[in-house]
């Protein structure tokens, strides 16, 4: 069983949910389900309002989870996916910083994901 730990300035305090391995649930499936009150619009990875940091906490690298094209797309227009990151992500297994709640579906490893809390803006990364 994995843990997911939510952190964001709109919470109170960090909160971490286990997941079920083999799931294959969302992670914002997991989030509503635990009424983490992570932004969301379309539920469909078009508009990137769902944008996540997540950044594992195992003690094996992390790896890659293959992007949707539409996470593809939308993170890329967004400035959030590089052609590097792609490229590491598809040929090296790396797993890219930022990815799509709605899209990212729930590792069997333990993991931090960090939001804003506004829709489609990156968490600040100098707290």
């Amino acid at each position: 069983m994995a843990t997911v730990t939510f952190s964001s300035p709109i919470l109170a305090k960090d909160v971490t949910v286990y997941a079920v391995a083999g799931d294959m649930g969302t992670l914002l499936a997991l989030a509503r389900r635990n009424a983490i009150p992570l932004p969301c619009q379309c539920q469909d990875g078009e508009c990137g309002s769902c944008l996540i940091k997540v950044t594992d906490l195992g003690d094996t690298a992390p790896k890659a989870q293959a992007l949707t094209e539409r996470e593809k797309t939308t993170l890329s227009v967004n400035g959030k996916l590089s052609r590097d990151l792609l490229d590491r992500a598809e040929g090296a297994n790396m797993a890219p910083p930022y990815r799509l709640a709605c899209q990212f579906v729930v590792p069997d490893s333990d993991i931090l994901v960090e939001f804003s809390g506004e829709p489609g803006v990156e968490i600040d990364l100098r707290r």
